[in-house]
């Protein structure tokens, strides 16, 4: 069966680089990829996966950071133009952009979930003609819209997996269940399918990434050190006034964000764990001779725990309310991502192991790595072994023309292969993990 799935990936090969050339084209950004979840809907389809989507796999109002009315109006417009489903289309109107392909085999065995993020980020992508996409003709035609981190990839492997799974449905056994997520940059999206329960039911569950600054042939079994942050916009309202004339009558809301942002950077860390706080963006003002009524913030914090993270969040919401006070100002405060930390479960890390070790092109395999940054897979990683359940975040190395994030970021198209074999394995020999009361065993 091993060698089944090797042959059947490496004929499905070009399709893989197709489809990600595409999604590459038309890059979409959180809750807005509307052409690209209709497109993975009607493939899951086609290959006989029960299809959820929309509302069924995403709580409204457990959403974060969405965009306007009249932005997902538009570009579910736009997405229309560009080649969307339409008989899908209807199902992530108002940005209700998941998709979950369950397969259910009709056999004993456990619930496992794979988690494949969709969104691209808000960055214009290069045009120069060193830059392959530029080159090949499928850089982004979306302004402001670049697959900078590997998603279009991520997307494709779960169309991979589930083209090869549907192939030899009558060798699995449990259900199979394809987690297509939203929003994954900004932390904004695996909130609101946790919230309908769409990780519930797994006792096994599988989120990855390819590149993160390891090379094409080397997997990583799992990751650790995720750090819990939140993200938050904040306003400050005041009064205007002449700044020569009557500078007593107006409320200055730029001199109370830049209290806030300086003050922000004094929070003492903590000494359980790393801390963060940032603001990366302050705008304020609209004339050099105007007492500024309005400031906006944009700014995160991050803890090595959810617990710390919480002790910079509680302190930045005082600072923040404090120098509202300070100005006679008004604050707004939006919360618009947030995730939590999570560490692999170690029983995982052999199971991976084995899976890799049968798949051509993997020269490498490492147990374990200390991750960077922040990751929205912890949060559906935290519910499932909440639950009693096991869960790993497994890296595919990959060269990487850029660095994850900049404007000529590329991926070597070969891991697309490697990834949709090991998790296919994966799938097929899940049953290994469960213990002879077909409980999945937990760490």
């Amino acid at each position: 069966m091993t060698t089944d799935i090797q042959h059947h990936v490496n004929q499905l090969y070009p399709t893989l680089v197709q489809w990600r050339r595409d999604f590459h084209k038309h890059a979409e950004t959180g809750w807005l990829e509307f052409r690209t979840a209709s497109l993975v809907a009607q493939r899951l389809a086609s290959w006989g996966y029960l299809v959820q989507a929309g509302r069924e796999v995403i709580d409204e109002h457990a959403r974060m950071g969405v965009p306007t009315q009249e932005v997902l109006t538009r570009e579910e417009q736009r997405a229309l133009e560009q080649g969307a489903d339409p008989n899908w289309l209807p199902y992530f109107s108002g940005g209700l952009t998941g998709v979950v392909g369950i397969l259910d085999t009709g056999r004993p065995g456990p619930t496992i979930g794979f988690r494949f993020d969709m969104d691209a980020l808000d960055l214009h992508e290069s045009a120069d003609e060193s830059h392959l996409p530029a080159a090949l003709g499928f850089r982004s035609i979306n302004e402001n819209m670049m697959h900078a981190c590997g998603h279009d990839a991520h997307t494709t492997i779960g169309l991979g997996v589930a083209h090869t799974l549907a192939q030899i449905k009558d060798r699995l056994s449990g259900r199979i269940k394809l987690i297509f997520q939203p929003a994954e940059e900004g932390v904004r999206g695996a909130k609101a399918m946790v919230a309908v329960g769409v990780v519930d039911d797994l006792q096994l569950f599988f989120a990855s990434h390819v590149g993160v600054n390891h090379p094409l042939g080397e997997v990583v079994c799992g990751a650790n050190g995720y750090l819990a942050t939140t993200k938050l916009n904040v306003s400050y309202t005041g009064a205007a006034a002449h700044a020569g004339g009557s500078p007593e009558e107006g409320k200055n809301a730029l001199l109370a964000a830049a209290t806030a942002a300086l003050n922000l950077h004094g929070i003492a860390r903590h000494s359980a764990g790393s801390s963060r706080i940032n603001v990366g963006v302050l705008q304020a003002g609209s004339g050099r001779n105007i007492v500024p009524a309005s400031a906006q913030l944009k700014l995160e914090t991050r803890g090595e725990t959810s617990e710390i993270n919480q002790y910079v969040l509680d302190r930045a919401l005082r600072i923040i309310r404090g120098a509202a006070a300070m100005y006679d100002v008004t604050e707004t405060i939006e919360i618009v991502g947030e995730a939590q930390t999570c560490n692999s479960s170690p029983a995982l890390f052999p199971f991976v192991r084995a899976q890799a070790a049968q798949v051509e092109g993997i020269h490498s395999i490492v147990e374990l790595a200390q991750a960077g940054g922040s990751e929205d897979a912890t949060t559906m990683m935290a519910r499932v072994q909440q639950n009693g359940g096991l869960a790993s975040y497994v890296y595919f190395g990959t060269t990487l023309a850029a660095g994850h994030h900049k404007e000529t970021f590329d991926i070597d198209e070969k891991v697309l292969g490697i990834a949709v074999k090991t998790l296919s394995l994966c799938a097929l020999h899940a049953a290994q993990l469960e213990r002879q009361d077909g409980q999945a065993a937990t760490d």
